[in-house]
């Protein structure tokens, strides 16, 4: 998602038309790829979660959604620590270090699991987004100064689409090592048994999340033998205008709004899929059934963005922002003004159209700020706040007028996004 740049990592120079193509730079962006797949795999994993300990600890809509208020609002508490983190340490360390708290958060999930206390998996959920929030702070802006500025949108595009593969399997995941075990559990018992079943249900958690540990140790253990290239520092590239700090360009405080709405509508409708298609009238599916479902929301959204990291070299990035806008807005209404496989369809198709959207606002808010780029991808990772409470708000919704109703409440913020694309990515 967002991130600060640090005086390792700057915009350069737009005349540099073969610094895209510079060996250093294609094996440095190589190396970060796996890291845009992991926090994916592990953000979309969220998903799994939500479903799973509503059941396990018998929670409402709006309960279970504490689990992405802690998770994204990790960004908003540690985002500004992280950034004075890796502008002392360098990028690299950053990448490091954000690796080494993520692995800790992930072993939290085991003594959580054990106690079988929900606050103690909200917990472990901050401490694993901690260390994604350091991982981002180092790698995203980052990404966006590793070629021509004008080509930013595209690379960023084009690192995102692994991320998506990330959150494509994650469901997978999953629903293969937490859902199904749990289904089976349940099958047949006996009120007797129920304890015992909550207890496996809760213990399901552990051994995907023990692996999650080792793979992100494995990766600080690489970054840091590693020996990845450094580009000229932003604090001597001019800014486009004269302003004295990032909050005085219009475009990047528009688009740090579009960030928040735009990180809180997908994380509120990836939250509600599994339970969504779970509904008899929209699908019937078990949860194990509609985890695997959830592949398609994600799988749209990493082929939207490798057709889109080549298409925004030729189409105009903010009416492309605007089209599918406009297109994830006619999805939700059908979603919400229809029922059975209609719905389902429908709202599985707007991974698709949110394939390019997160990328795009980063770099268009991100536009021209030169020696203010560290401040002002500090505000956008700010931004994803909107993923801890927007999920929140259609949790109440949820609780109040339905999960199917609930849908209507993502309209606002892409609408407010379609306009961003339009008109409000402009510099003043």
């Amino acid at each position: 998602m967002a991130g600060i740049i640090t005086n390792q990592a700057a915009t350069t120079s737009p005349t540099s038309s073969d610094s895209s193509t510079s060996p250093n730079y294609r094996f440095a962006l190589t190396a970060l790829t796996s890291l845009f797949f992991m926090w994916g795999f592990i953000t979309c994993l969220n998903d799994i979660l939500v479903p799973h300990l509503k059941n396990v600890f018998q929670l409402n809509y709006t309960q279970s959604m504490l689990i992405q208020f802690c998770f994204f609002g990790a960004y908003f508490i540690a985002s500004l620590p992280a950034g004075a983190l890796v502008k002392r340490t360098g990028y690299k360390q950053g990448i490091v270090i954000g690796l080494v708290i993520a692995a800790i958060g992930c072993a939290l999930f085991i003594p959580a699991a054990s106690y079988r206390a929900y606050p103690l998996f909200l917990g472990a959920l901050f401490v694993l987004a901690t260390g994604i929030t350091v991982l981002q702070v180092a790698a995203n802006p980052y990404v966006t100064v590793l070629g021509p500025p004008d080509t930013a949108a595209s690379r960023l595009t084009l690192t995102q689409a692994f991320n998506s593969l990330g959150t494509t399997l994650a469901p997978m995941f999953g629903a293969l090592l937490i859902l199904s075990a749990t289904t089976a559990a349940v099958a047949g018992a006996t009120p007797e048994q129920l304890d015992a079943i909550k207890i496996a249900e809760a213990s399901a958690v552990k051994f995907p999340y023990m692996l999650l540990a080792v793979a992100f140790l494995l990766l600080a253990a690489l970054f840091a033998a590693l020996k990845l290239p450094q580009v000229e520092g932003s604090d001597e590239i001019e800014p486009i205008t004269g302003g004295g700090s990032a909050w005085q360009y219009r475009h990047l405080v528009l688009g740090a709004v579009g960030i928040f709405l735009y990180v809180g509508a997908e994380v509120s409708i990836g939250s509600f899929l599994v339970n969504f298609m779970s509904q008899p009238d929209i699908a019937g599916f078990s949860e194990a059934e509609a985890a695997h479902h959830v592949s398609y929301f994600w799988g749209g959204a990493m082929i939207g963005r490798f057709i889109g990291a080549i298409a925004m070299r030729y189409i105009n990035d903010g009416k492309a922002l605007a089209f599918n806008a406009v297109a994830v807005i006619a999805l939700l209404l059908l979603t919400v003004f229809s029922g059975g496989h209609v719905a389902m369809w429908s709202v599985l198709a707007i991974g698709l159209f949110n394939s390019i959207m997160f990328p795009t606002i980063f770099s268009l808010a991100l536009y021209g700020l030169g020696k203010y780029t560290s401040q002002g991808s500090g505000i956008l990772c700010l931004a994803i706040v909107g993923g801890a409470i927007l999920p929140l708000v259609q949790g109440g919704l949820a609780d109040t007028i339905g999960i199917h109703m609930a849908f209507l409440m993502p309209v606002i913020c892409y609408a407010y996004i379609a306009y961003y694309g339009l008109k409000g990515h402009r510099p003043a």
